[in-house]
């Protein structure tokens, strides 16, 4: 296993290839390091540690005394972030050697996914990253981001929400929109991370590293190429932690486009999934599904068994549950004998209920009504987990179901529990209450079941 510990805890970062001109990525990294993040926002925080700008051409860039080389600083540098041009990229590294940087990302491009010459380039960059023990990220990578440490090595414009994610991206543009997208829904992350080329630190590096990292409970990958199969199989069958991954490159020119964009060999989609499947990994299928299921699998129980029930003030939305759960592999347990009867004894049952899974407890639900319905449901010993569906009528209460819906979460914690709050603007303060409360909360069924349908998934 490689020690990654300096690449996310670092006390002290070089940045070679500092730069005045505020449109460089040379700036942003400084920039970031200095404040969390060039866009404002409240969750941006500056590097506690020494940062060393290295610019031959410039004394001094925000403030900050620059270097002429990496050799030039006098104080001990655990990681050296390189963003100059690909053909220099190897005498830097050298540089750095001597310095004894504890480890170095590679922001650059123009390496392996460019032409022969970066080909060249790139081997040169791993033969001195075996030679000197030294972890190396990227090239061609955005960096890395860690809440915990506040800690922006990248370009990425701002810092996300902490959280107990972690996400790990062959593409540093895809990583840099999520972390907007994070944003704007206020989803947290651990850690972020581009590894670009990966011509040293590799896909089943990083899936070792967080899996005994005690700040990540889920770990989310998106991947277009895998150089290792059985490096990486290895590493996710060992992994303790929910993984899910996307994998681009289903179609024919995906692939062409992710060996462009990479410079690593692609193969059948078909051969990836197989093989995620064996590994125990949660396969997702879109970036949406990546985020919700890695969620999901972090804040909520497994489903030990395959049965769960329906809940809803709505026969149709309860039918359109129903339909995706049967789609999508799951199972409706049917309701017993001794659960009807306690509904029934109750006394808060609509004469009309149905009686059957799903329960349709009718329109007029007061708070009451779902309270008893969950209880009860999820004390039947094959359901194993419940959907709790809620349409928008005159006398519904989307808060107060919502407090019923984490009350049940506590209850029953071997059992998970996904809602399905339908609406937009009277509903949002409910919606609101079960994403604080980590009960996976969407606006229509799918989503729900296919949150579901993640904590069903086992290693083989």
């Amino acid at each position: 296993m490689k020690d990654l510990k300096y690449l996310f805890e670092p006390k002290s970062i070089a940045v070679i290839g500092a730069s005045r001109d505020e449109n460089s990525v040379g700036y942003g990294i400084l920039a970031n390091l200095l404040r969390g993040g060039v866009f404002s926002t409240r969750h941006n925080e500056p590097f506690r540690g020494n940062v060393y700008p290295i610019n031959p051409n410039a004394g001094e860039i925000l403030g900050l005394q620059c270097y002429a080389s990496i050799s030039a600083v006098r104080e001990k540098v655990d990681v050296a972030i390189i963003a100059v041009k690909s053909k220099i990229v190897p005498v830097v590294m050298k540089e750095c050697v001597q310095k004894n940087v504890k480890a170095i990302i590679i922001i650059s491009s123009g390496f392996a996914e460019f032409d022969d010459e970066g080909k060249k380039l790139q081997e040169d960059v791993l033969a001195i990253a075996k030679k000197s023990s030294i972890p190396v990220l990227g090239p061609n990578c955005l960096g890395v981001i860690n809440t915990n440490s506040c800690l922006n090595a990248s370009f990425a414009p701002a810092m996300p929400p902490k959280g107990e994610i972690s996400f790990i991206s062959q593409s540093g543009a895809l990583a840099d929109s999520i972390i907007d997208w994070a944003l704007w829904k206020n989803y947290g992350f651990s850690k972020i991370i581009s590894y670009g080329n990966a011509a040293d630190i590799d896909l089943p590096d990083l899936i070792e590293y967080l899996n005994a990292d005690k700040a990540t409970k889920a770990i989310a990958i998106y991947v277009e190429s895998i150089r290792d199969g059985r490096k990486f199989m290895a590493a996710a069958k060992q992994c303790t932690k929910p993984v899910v991954i996307m994998k681009a490159g289903k179609t024919e020119l995906g692939l062409e486009a992710a060996l462009s964009h990479t410079g690593n060999i692609a193969t059948s989609y078909e051969i990836y999934k197989a093989a995620f499947r064996q590994s125990g990994v949660h396969v997702a299928d879109n970036v949406d599904e990546l985020f919700e299921a890695a969620q999901v699998m972090a804040y909520q129980p497994r489903l030990k068994e395959n049965g769960i029930a329906i809940i809803t003030n709505g026969g149709g939305c309860g039918v359109i549950t129903a339909d995706n759960c049967i789609e999508n592999g799951l199972t409706l347990s049917p309701l017993s004998p001794e659960t009807l009867k306690a509904l029934d004894a109750s006394g808060k049952m609509h004469p009309a209920y149905s009686r059957r899974n799903p329960l349709d407890i009718v329109g007029d639900a007061l708070p009451g009504r779902y309270e008893v319905a969950i209880n009860t449901l999820l004390k039947q010993k094959d359901i194993h987990g419940a959907i709790v569906v809620q349409t928008l009528q005159t006398m519904t209460q989307p808060l107060e179901n919502a407090k019923i819906i984490v009350a049940a979460k506590e209850k029953f914690r071997d059992k998970p529990i996904t809602a399905v709050f339908m609406g937009g603007k009277f509903t949002r303060m409910g919606k609101m209450y079960l994403e604080a409360h980590k009960v996976p909360v969407s606006a229509y069924p799918l989503k729900a079941v296919l949150a579901m349908k993640a904590l069903l998934h086992k290693k083989e």
